[in-house]
């Protein structure tokens, strides 16, 4: 067991190097690639189907920087993997992709160590060199491919054909995304810790962060969650449950909508949160808002401490950015509403100023507005 203070042992060869990728399964692809360019931003990089002689399904991968998604659809009806996931889950994140640096001892010891192989060692090839892969079963109906890239020189991966340029969109403001900060995993109850152990057990990741139901909780409802991460701490995957409330929490719905453990939010990190959330809303995307009230209280707290807050605050309160601190810095966060229609997966944009936490101090407020939005479901 790692804690909070102990990375544990560094493994001994095979390093977890960064986020690759993510990979969507959803019903139309083409239509899912489209609206994360116009509304998030994103650029076509590549696409592999029918024309690049793959029969089976019809891959879109879009990238922003160092962030790259993948959507996947099924050409034949009787496709029963792609099919029995989206009927259970409806249009969501798959398989969360890590680059590492030596493959064969990174599988070697997940194996060892009782990792569920989905699919073991293979390799493909183009006229830009050989990728290699293995996948992992992690929580629910989700993934982790391993992708080693030693010997590639293309865009993205063998067999996707570039997208012409004049496919590209021109007059929408830049969105400003620049990596994946963190991909957050919803859990049934009393089910969190058990996938932590299976980080630690079978990746070597260590415990990096934590709060509980004491913590975060609103008249309503409450969570827990445990923040996991590889030995360099590139990776972090938290891990949340809900905590029992007075009534049904954000992650029991999402549990119950998506049919059970998978991926809740992915984490976009910026260097300027102001001008990504200017641009984004210029696109058409809509986010969670908060009420003015958090921004008085949150002007009384930070009179009271000695964080110096760089941007202006009348923006981010125009803009809902929120806000967190402790006494080495800050961190502004904002999220949007649902991506899809299920009550599932959603993005949150991130900027960082020393301050390497998860927004604690903002759970509250949104939880709060997300109970709005469960209200006007029905689902509170």
């Amino acid at each position: 067991m790692t804690t909070y203070t102990d990375k544990g042992p560094k493994p001994q060869g095979g390093q977890f190097l960064a986020f690759d990728h993510i990979t969507f399964y959803v019903g139309n692809a083409k239509q899912a690639a489209s609206y994360y360019t116009t509304r998030m931003g994103f650029e076509p990089l590549g696409y592999r189907g029918l024309e690049t002689g793959h029969r089976q399904y019809a891959e879109h991968a879009v990238r922003q920087n160092k962030i790259v998604f993948v959507f996947i659809s099924a050409y034949e009806p009787n496709n029963e993997v792609h099919g029995r996931h989206l009927m259970k889950h409806g249009d969501g994140a798959k398989d969360v992709a890590f680059a590492v640096d030596d493959l064969d001892i990174i599988v070697e010891r997940a194996k060892e160590r009782g990792a569920k192989i989905v699919r073991d060692i293979w390799e493909e090839t183009d006229q830009d060199g050989t990728v290699r892969f293995a996948t992992v079963q992690t929580y629910g109906d989700t993934t982790h491919t391993l992708v080693e890239r030693k010997r590639f020189r293309g865009a993205f991966l063998p067999g996707f054909r570039p997208v012409p340029k004049d496919c590209l969109l021109v007059g929408l403001p830049p969105a400003h995304l620049d990596f994946i900060d963190h991909v957050v995993g919803n859990q049934p109850d009393l089910h969190m810790e058990s996938v932590a152990s299976w980080y630690e057990k079978c990746l070597m990741f260590h415990r990096f962060w934590s709060v509980d139901d004491s913590q975060i909780h609103t008249e309503y409802s409450a969570l827990r969650s445990i923040v996991m991460t590889n030995y360099e701490e590139t990776i972090k995957m938290p891990i949340n449950e809900p905590a029992n409330g007075k009534k049904k929490s954000q992650i029991q719905e999402y549990v119950e909508y998506y049919g059970g453990a998978g991926v809740q939010h992915i984490a976009l990190n910026t260097s300027n949160i102001i001008a990504a959330i200017q641009n984004l809303r210029a696109r058409g995307m809509e986010f969670l808002t908060v009420p003015d009230v958090y921004y008085d209280m949150l002007r009384k707290r930070l009179a009271e401490s000695k964080i110096n807050i760089k941007e202006d605050l009348k923006i981010l309160q125009d803009l809902k950015i929120l806000i967190d601190y402790d006494e080495n810095g800050y961190l502004l966060q904002i999220f949007t509403k649902n991506m899809q229609d299920r009550p599932t997966l959603f993005l949150e944009v991130i900027q960082r100023h020393n301050h390497n936490g998860f927004g604690a101090g903002n759970f509250k407020a949104l939880f709060e507005a997300i109970e709005i939005e469960q209200a006007k479901r029905g689902n509170l």
